[in-house]
């Protein structure tokens, strides 16, 4: 009997006893706590591997050609001077997979003879990119600021609605410069036909300013790309380097020749969407993989 035993009492035996299932109580309640803790290690851990918490999942983005390389059937062209459609002396035309603005039908004699070749869609928020290039030499009686100087034309109004004899486009123009062999020229600049832009928090009025590119000198091809949402922000970005960004382009202005009496209704209207053109001002110049990529904003 327990009783008998040397050292121990009834009392003492009930005590370890109690402490024995104690320890053991508190032994199981760890193991069911270091086993809840491996579970969600675990479950953690596979959680992570399925969904990278920094990890963000490639967008797939649907560019589209709007030159094909072959011909100018998108396109249609309007010359200062000559009515809607007419390519006078083949100035726009497709060689070697690059739309060229050539001159040789011209005689050297440019004659003011401003022009702007139009996609036919209208677009509002979007990416465009293209590489453009100057090639030989400006015609003879071309003016001097279009030395090596065209453009790409952004939000302009309707080609069918220009005029006989107006010279641009109203709409927003990133302005294509290229080096004159001396000296600094920045490309990607921002000129305004008809329109104003907000700059800085305030209203932009000057007709252009100059980016912060680098000078590009010869015939060289350059990557332009431009941002261009809605009448919110435009960004210009020349061989993968932002160098303008302003925003809320609007009607207002001049340095188009429309008469005042339709321009001045219109001033501070917003420009949410419009025409793309490509620009002859008498210089050759050449352009090549034009793309858009829409972007999914609201008009």
């Amino acid at each position: 009997m327990l009783i008998g035993c040397r050292g121990w009492s009834a009392d003492s035996v009930i005590k370890n006893e109690q402490l024995s299932i104690e320890i053991e109580f508190k032994i199981m309640k760890y193991k069911i706590i270091i086993g809840c803790c491996i579970l969600a290690l675990v479950y953690g851990i596979n959680s992570c591997k399925k969904k990278p918490l920094n990890k963000i999942e490639p967008v797939e983005e649907n560019w589209v050609k709007l030159f094909n390389g072959k011909d100018l059937d998108d396109w249609v062209v309007k010359i200062k001077g000559h009515p809607l459609g007419d390519n006078f002396k083949n100035t726009f035309r497709v060689v070697d997979d690059v739309i060229q603005v050539n001159y040789d039908g011209y005689g050297d004699t440019f004659n003011n003879a401003f022009g702007h070749l139009f996609y036919r869609k209208k677009f509002s928020n979007y990416k465009l990119r293209m590489q453009y290039r100057f090639t030989g030499a400006q015609l003879k009686d071309g003016p001097g600021w279009a030395t090596r100087n065209s453009g790409v034309m952004l939000h302009s109004q309707t080609p069918e609605s220009m005029l006989l004899d107006q010279d641009f486009p109203i709409c927003i123009e990133v302005q294509l410069l290229g080096g004159l062999d001396s000296g600094e020229r920045s490309t990607g600049n921002l000129c305004t036909p008809g329109t104003h832009v907000v700059m800085n928090d305030e209203l932009f009025t000057p007709h252009c300013i100059s980016s912060s590119s680098k000078t590009y000198h010869g015939d060289q091809w350059v990557r332009l790309e431009v941002l261009v949402l809605n009448d919110s922000i435009i960004t210009h970005v020349i061989n993968g380097e932002e160098v303008l960004t302003y925003s809320k382009p609007q009607m207002g202005g001049g340095n188009v020749n429309v008469p005042e009496e339709q321009l001045k209704p219109l001033q501070g209207n917003p420009l949410k969407k419009g025409y793309i053109s490509l620009q002859s001002e008498s210089h050759p110049v050449e352009f090549r993989n034009i793309e858009i990529l829409e972007l999914n904003q609201q008009d």
